[in-house]
């Protein structure tokens, strides 16, 4: 991958050919300087992280371990619970990393990666959630014409979410290639973001910023303004429902969706206001985390604690494991059965 020149900050058009630079790294600050607080960091993010992978892992077990699960509400969730692990994956372990290490370090090439996955798994959650929205639209609205209309032929809308996530992950990152960054590289974040690595740039970013924003009201917009329209006409319909159990019992079936679909977009309009009200960047950098680690973490806690088919599938699951713990143990006791397998 081809290194952007680094220029003196100022002197972007006075460089002379053949006195150019290339940098090959930049410097994530994270949250802190101090070193007494990078174990309390470590922790922290480990376990939030850790929670993140397992949590997300369960509701990923569940829908695949119960034939009942098997219907596009769940292999919505899955894909949900999938691309959550990957998004979290993206940024904190190189930020683990790097207070293990003692490091701040980050290559231009792994900059330029962790940008475009991060873009790309991004904009897949919103999209997923979108999905959702109008599934429970169907199942609350044309519960009769649900089996009809969220057909497997619809399901494969994932894919294309998928590759309209690439090609704007495409789109941004190969407009960051051409610009030329001046000698301060410093990121005031605990990850490359696409934004602070437009505002170190020393060339004209003019068409990244077009780009980067004519994208995110695309990509971002379109599926919010989907998941306002489902909701509204949820609403609409709840509303006209006469009884209070039936009413009560519809809108449960909506609810953690709901709660997840808040809690990402009021994090990510956080994370939006509080860079625009402040100039700190690490204040920024704070309230991204609820966008990036946070909302991941809590979304399958949101779904199973709600969800009386996940728990169900959960504890069929678990009985079954322990059904077959006493036989394996049993069947070690044998070695000549163990013999005659080899």
């Amino acid at each position: 991958m081809m290194s952007p020149l680094v220029f003196p900050r100022g002197q972007c058009n006075l460089m002379e050919p053949g006195n150019d630079t290339r940098i090959s790294e930049f410097l994530l600050l994270g949250f802190s300087d101090g070193p007494e607080l990078q174990p309390l960091v470590f922790g922290l993010f480990l376990s939030m992280y850790l929670i993140t992978v397992f949590g997300n892992l369960i509701v990923l077990l569940a829908g695949s371990s119960d034939s009942r699960l098997h219907t596009p509400m769940y292999f919505f969730l899955a894909n949900l619970s999938f691309v959550d692990i990957c998004f979290t994956s993206t940024t904190v372990p190189k930020m683990l990393w790097n207070i293990q290490t003692q490091s701040k370090v980050i290559t231009y090439e792994d900059c330029i990666t962790q940008v475009n996955f991060f873009i790309i798994f991004s904009g897949l959650d919103i999209c997923l959630l979108a999905i959702m929205a109008y599934d429970r639209f169907v199942a609350i609205c044309h519960p009769l014409q649900y089996t009809v209309i969220m057909n497997p032929r619809l399901c494969r809308q994932v894919l294309v979410s998928w590759i309209t996530s690439v090609l704007h992950s495409l789109l941004q990152t190969s407009t960051v290639l051409w610009l030329s960054f001046c000698t301060v590289v410093e990121i005031p974040h605990f990850f490359c973001e696409l934004n602070q690595m437009i505002q170190l740039a020393c060339s004209d970013t003019f068409l990244n910023n077009v780009v980067m924003y004519f994208a995110a009201i695309l990509v971002g917009g379109g599926p919010f303004v989907g998941i306002l329209y489902s909701y509204s006409k949820i609403v609409s319909s709840i509303r006209g429902i006469s009884s209070a159990q039936r009413k009560y019992k519809a809108f449960s079936t909506c609810a953690s969706h709901l709660s997840v679909v808040s809690l990402v977009f009021c994090t990510s309009l956080g994370v939006y206001l509080s860079s625009a009200a402040t100039q700190s960047s690490h204040s920024s950098a704070t309230a991204s985390v609820m966008y990036t680690v946070v909302t991941p973490m809590l979304n399958p806690f949101i779904y199973s604690l709600r969800n009386k088919d996940i728990k169900g599938a959960l504890k069929r699951f678990s009985a079954m494991a322990v059904r077959k713990g006493p036989i394996v143990l049993q069947l070690k006791n044998f070695p000549g059965l163990q013999a005659s397998k080899s």
